[in-house]
């Protein structure tokens, strides 16, 4: 199936237990192609024309031999395999590239060899219990309303960080000395971690403002530029003798964030801290 064909109007995945993989499938589906049928059996039946997934050793499945594999070497499952056919009806090219390698590559890396996803789980819990009076049927459709509305919001999110992209870049081309002032709370990750910024300040959504170090990359939690060991977990009063700074009031114990009553302060915190770096 190319990317540019309609996606029919009924689906087939296997009955019984279900996972992970075919109920996201299936919630994936549903936002593709609203009011379609999704059924459930133990194999296709003859003269079947609608979508097949997780079943059938078509397009859709991953479980005959010489099933596709990511360049990075993840296995696709049928959640993956549908993700790379239609995923970007949905979202941008590089946000379909994050959204695959954030949240469908270990879904589809659990469903292949079983090591373990909290998501998994989560769907897994949704399988009737021994001595139910609900069928897998009744239970499956319930799994999908919680996959579809985590994955409404997943796309939402993804959509509200490349909105942000831009309005972040614009910011960092008026940074001085490597401390981003923002004027709205919004993603910045994604647009800051390919420039030289150290610091990140933006109204706080409990009021004032934060600061946050940023991450030397995505896979990594080390700072740039960390906040004083001295600083952290101590109480407001502490670490305003400590600064000088009258509206400073907390300090991460992972010295990874601040929070301040002004932007002035905020900032003197992160100029306070590269100081400190720089001269340990």
């Amino acid at each position: 199936m190319e990317k540019r064909d309609p996606i029919p109007s009924v689906a087939l995945t296997h009955g019984g237990k279900f996972h992970a993989d075919d109920v996201f499938s299936a919630a994936l589906l549903r936002i593709l192609q609203p009011g379609i049928q999704i059924r459930r059996a133990f194999q296709v039946p003859e003269g079947f024309d609608g979508l097949v997934f997780d079943l059938g050793w078509g397009e859709f499945d991953h479980h005959q031999a010489g099933a596709p594999v990511r360049p990075n070497g993840v296995p696709y499952a049928a959640f993956g395999l549908l993700w790379r056919a239609f995923g970007e009806r949905l979202l941008p090219p590089k946000e379909a590239a994050r959204f695959d390698e954030k949240f469908i590559q270990p879904l589809d890396r659990d469903d292949n060899t079983g090591c373990g996803d909290p998501i998994a789980a989560l769907i897994a819990d949704f399988n009737p219990l021994w001595d139910s009076d609900q069928t897998p049927d009744q239970c499956f459709a319930k799994a999908v309303e919680f996959a579809e509305t985590i994955l409404r919001n997943r796309f939402a999110a993804s959509g509200a960080i490349y909105r942000a992209y831009g309005v972040v870049k614009e910011a960092l081309a008026r940074m001085e000395d490597k401390v981003l002032v923002l004027d709205v709370y919004l993603p910045w990750k994604p647009a800051v971690l390919d420039s030289p910024a150290e610091f990140v300040v933006y109204p706080s959504q409990r009021g004032g403002y934060s600061a946050q170090g940023v991450p030397v990359s995505d896979k990594c939690d080390d700072l740039r530029c960390p906040f004083p060991a001295s600083w952290a977990g101590k109480s407001p009063e502490e670490l305003q003798r400590l600064t000088s700074l009258p509206t400073l009031r907390f300090c991460h114990n992972s010295r990874f964030l601040i929070a301040a009553g002004t932007v002035e302060d905020a900032v003197a915190a992160c100029r306070l801290a590269q100081w400190a770096h720089r001269n340990r």
